[in-house]
């Protein structure tokens, strides 16, 4: 059954339940647009706070847009990108782009207008759906792109070169068009993050689309009572089948625009949110808040939030345990996933493991796992190999990239790139990503090991460990730090610090940077290498 149907069903028994809020902070509260407003006059969410529909509006408004899209020629197996930021809107675009049998297109909001342009030509866009924060990029490779491919406008004042989201679809019928759509339809292009190289176009069916949905509520137990907190982007997999939980259960979701502590702690008590996904950063920022005075709890009614989970990058222990102390009845749990896996979910710690803190935990709902050598042979418990995972939500395949595609999947496993080891009790912890593997003087040295330790300093905020060229060992292990705010830090203190370590895993350069990360949290080691690694080559040669 496709998620399409399950839209229709909360739109048939819950049509004036409240299924969408969004937030937008940096705007003073004076302005609340209720369902009726926002149906009515589709207001500008730059003037106002907080908006909300119902299911029953969701609903209609993808049915316009799909037979918007019906009307100007798309058809079962088009696609359409979507480049828009998190907003009431982006939703039901992408609901109404795969009630029409095309597949949705959804695009990272960082890229720059030749990544655009890239990816809507790699995924052979039929159509791009953009919002205000990009008519700059879009306008710069309009003339390239525009040529049989349709440019759709979201918001107000809309540029010349493209046409107008809110007239065009106000004129559409609100019936659901009548297209046939099964499991094994292609539903849905992903992009990787790009944090090993350019961004792979990502194939899904309609089959992986449900199947997250059955994962998220199996593992989180989501109900009509929840309310789901979204603040990652929508155009990423975690965020979204984080929220398929909602959809399945037919619950309300806040999608907040801004990441700020006070935000996060404000719109879950004034919502009564029940569950929050956070990304480790934003965890960090609330304790440090919290610890340094600036937020005091006690202004907030939290008492309704039953569950934080963390995913997108290694979560360290140190952190769960700084949160469960301060927020002790919270339920806590992580999820393992990628792109290429729908998501999160295909591995889960579960919030009854949570002595099992450190660790990703077991298969998930659905999925099976497995940790092999070079040669795909499974490893001995306890040694360190790639991880495997099979099971519904596993992509078709990189589209039009046949050799990426076999160079990970392999009767029905993907092989995910990541390097993990079992525990005595079945529990998988993630050790690192192949490719930053830290190679130096013929030991493995694994990142995130070095980094889980290095942030039980309490004067570290973030940081981040790669490998930089050696001409003796190889590589040598560089530990970028960024320290928390009013807090100063020496080179001779972390050098200290690491004498806990074995030698071999201390690192040789310590240095006092930001540590740069991606829309989903995740460290952007590549972009850090780039910088680092030019750096100590020239340093070299000066000093050769």
């Amino acid at each position: 059954m496709p998620i399409t149907e399950l839209l229709e069903r909360n739109a048939r028994e819950y049509p004036n339940d409240i299924c969408l809020v969004e937030i937008n902070p940096e705007i003073k509260e004076d302005r609340r647009v209720t369902w009726k407003e926002f149906e009515l006059i589709e207001p500008n969410p730059k003037t106002s706070y907080r908006r909300e529909i119902t299911w029953s509006v969701f609903n209609e408004k993808a049915n316009r847009f799909a037979n918007l899209l019906i009307q100007r020629g798309i058809k079962k197996g088009d696609k359409v990108a979507i480049l828009m930021m998190n907003g009431l809107e982006w939703l039901p675009i992408y609901f109404g782009i795969l009630k029409t049998g095309a597949l949705a297109v959804p695009l990272n909001f960082r890229y720059s207008s030749d990544e655009i342009e890239y990816c809507v030509n790699l995924a052979e866009a039929d159509v791009l759906v953009f919002g205000p924060s990009f008519i700059g990029r879009v306008e710069e490779i309009a003339d390239r792109i525009s040529k049989g491919r349709l440019l759709i406008y979201v918001g107000e004042g809309c540029p010349g070169f493209a046409d107008d989201y809110n007239s065009l679809s106000a004129n559409c019928s609100s019936q659901s068009p009548d297209i046939i759509i099964t499991d094994d339809d292609d539903a849905a292009i992903y992009f990787s993050s790009g944090t090993t190289g350019f961004p792979k176009a990502i194939l899904h069916k309609h089959r992986s689309l449900m199947h997250s949905c059955k994962v998220e509520q199996n593992h989180h137990g989501q109900n009509r009572d929840d309310v789901f907190l979204c603040i990652p982007p929508l155009y990423h997999t975690g965020a979204k089948m984080h929220w398929f939980g909602s959809l399945i259960s037919g619950s309300k979701a806040v999608l907040l625009k801004g990441t700020k502590p006070e935000f996060i702690l404000d719109a879950v008590s004034k919502e009564k949110c029940t569950i929050v996904w956070l990304l480790v950063p934003w965890a960090q920022d609330i304790l440090e808040a919290i610890e340094n005075g600036r937020i005091n709890l006690d202004d907030y009614d939290l008492s309704q939030w039953r569950l934080m989970h963390i995913g997108a990058q290694p979560v360290p222990q140190s952190l769960i345990k700084k949160w469960k102390k301060i927020f002790p009845n919270h339920d806590y749990d992580t999820n393992y996933g990628l792109s290429e896996s729908i998501g999160p979910g295909c591995v889960h710690l579960g919030v009854e493991n949570i002595h099992k803190v450190g660790a990703i935990g077991k298969a998930g709902y659905g999925w099976e796992v497995k940790i092999v050598d070079e040669k795909r042979n499974i490893v001995k418990q306890g040694e360190v190999g790639e991880l495997a995972v099979k099971g519904p939500g596993v992509m078709t395949c990189y589209y039009h990239d046949e050799k990426a595609t076999k160079e990970v999947l392999e009767d029905g496993w993907l092989f995910t790139g990541d390097m993990a080891q079992e525990d005595e009790d079945g529990f998988i912890f993630l050790v690192d990503r192949k490719k930053d593997v830290i190679i130096s003087g013929g030991e493995n040295l694994y990142p995130v090991q070095i980094e889980d330790f290095i942030r039980t300093n309490d004067k570290v905020h973030d940081v981040a460990v790669i490998g930089l060229p050696d001409k003796r060992l190889g590589e040598i292990a560089a530990a970028i730090i960024e320290v928390k705010e009013g807090v100063s830090m020496t080179k001779e203190e972390v050098d200290e610090f690491c004498l806990k370590l074995p030698r071999y895993k201390r690192p040789h350069e310590v240095i006092f940077a930001d540590i740069p990360r991606n829309p989903t949290g995740k460290i952007e080691k590549p972009k850090l290498r780039e910088i680092y690694g030019a750096n100590k080559l020239i340093k070299d040669q000066n000093m050769g």
